[in-house]
């Protein structure tokens, strides 16, 4: 099977993200690096994306030249992924999505509600995929876990109980870092600092596992660091469209904490426990029994969670991999074979009306917020 043409802007050299995206692109043989703009500096960018193995003439000093060059060619990009700064995802993606390329965006996917909305209504308008690079939901364990709630193992959800908090900012000598500092100004992280960059990763965790959306929420907000004008510890309360209450801690000075992701999903019969620090487990409880631990590659697992194992049992898949998943399932849905189960524009609004929320709510002292986009509430 041919191999697909992927383009990357943003993910240049030294870059936090980029070699995941390369590795997990490339992993299974769907893409290939065909065309890159790497760096805000072009002569940067140029000479990283040849040294890739990108061809001269598709190494880009930036998006625009990327986007015209690329919609030019007979053997355009099936794929483009975008990982530059929050504040440019809105404009790269609607420019590439208005062009009829499939784009996979970093979240946030865009810097307000409004543009999101603008985003899920263009991917509706063009028939491409718009995707969110919501990797953690691609894990394996974590799939093994949605597929079991989905069919009622656990019975109806009554609550959800997730954090992601970590205490790499926790150090106040640290706070003017340039690589700390920028997530707690608004003018280059917008209007939220640790929910907007961590927490929403738990709170599309919830409604992927549970197969329900947030309709209302709580929040707390708290700059522990006298600097820092965002936020970097939350606390947020939350009630979903089906009934379920959902409990939600994020914070980056939780010193002690390194990545500390981890979700527990109670149900009326059961309950489930996922971390990403031991990603290939699930604990599961049923009601009046035991604890049990279920592994990633044994025997009588889902299918959606066979499919998206690599290595053998009691061999540790990492992050990178669950980046690759997002790929297996995009390369799929770009062959026709299925649509899988990766984030959407649509998951992305809703991450972004719920960071709005939060921060209306915080500002009120904890009132309660509708957290749904304004799209959406007015179909129901």
């Amino acid at each position: 099977m041919a191999k697909l043409n992927w383009g990357m802007i943003g993910g240049g050299e030294g870059s936090q993200i980029g070699p995941a995206h390369r590795l997990g692109a490339q992993a299974d043989g769907n893409f290939t690096l065909a065309a890159g703009a790497l760096d805000h500096d072009a002569a940067r960018g140029r000479d990283y994306a040849e040294r890739l193995g990108v061809a001269p003439d598709r190494a880009y000093g930036d998006w625009r030249e990327m986007l015209a060059g690329e919609t030019a060619r007979d053997d355009r990009i099936d794929l483009v992924t975008i990982a530059t700064p929050n504040a440019t995802h809105f404009e790269i993606t609607k420019a590439f999505l208005e062009s009829g390329f499939n784009v996979l965006c970093e979240k946030p996917m865009t810097m307000s509600v409004e543009e999101g909305e603008e985003i899920v209504r263009i991917a509706e308008a063009s028939g491409k995929i718009c995707a969110v690079n919501y990797c953690y939901s691609a894990y394996p364990m974590v799939r093994e876990m949605k597929h079991l709630v989905s069919r009622g193992f656990i019975g109806k959800i009554r609550l959800v109980v997730t954090a992601f908090s970590h205490g790499h900012h926790g150090d106040a000598t640290d706070a003017d870092n340039p690589r700390v500092r920028w997530r707690y100004d608004p003018d280059m992280a917008g209007v939220s600092g640790q929910f907007a960059d961590c927490g929403i990763h738990a709170m599309h965790m919830v409604s992927f596992i549970c197969g329900d959306e947030v309709r209302e929420l709580s929040a707390d907000f708290a700059s522990t660091i006298e600097s820092r004008v965002l936020e970097d510890d939350a606390m947020v309360n939350f009630r979903m469209e089906g009934g379920t209450v959902g409990r939600l801690w994020t914070s980056s000075v939780a010193i002690g904490r390194q990545h500390g992701f981890d979700i527990q999903v109670f149900g009326e019969t059961g309950g489930f426990r996922w971390a990403s620090e031991q990603p290939n487990q699930v604990f599961y409880t049923p009601v009046g029994g035991r604890t049990q631990i279920m592994e990633k590659g044994e025997a009588g697992l889902s299918s959606e969670a066979d499919r998206l194992s690599r290595v053998a049992i009691a061999h540790p898949e990492g992050f990178p991999l669950a980046v690759a998943n997002i790929y297996l399932d995009l390369a799929a849905a770009i062959r026709g074979e299925a649509h899988g189960s990766y984030p959407t524009a649509v998951d992305g609004v809703r991450s972004m009306a719920a960071v709005y929320g939060a921060v209306a709510s915080a500002k009120e002292r904890g009132a309660w917020v509708d957290a749904r986009p304004p799209m959406f509430r007015q179909a129901m």
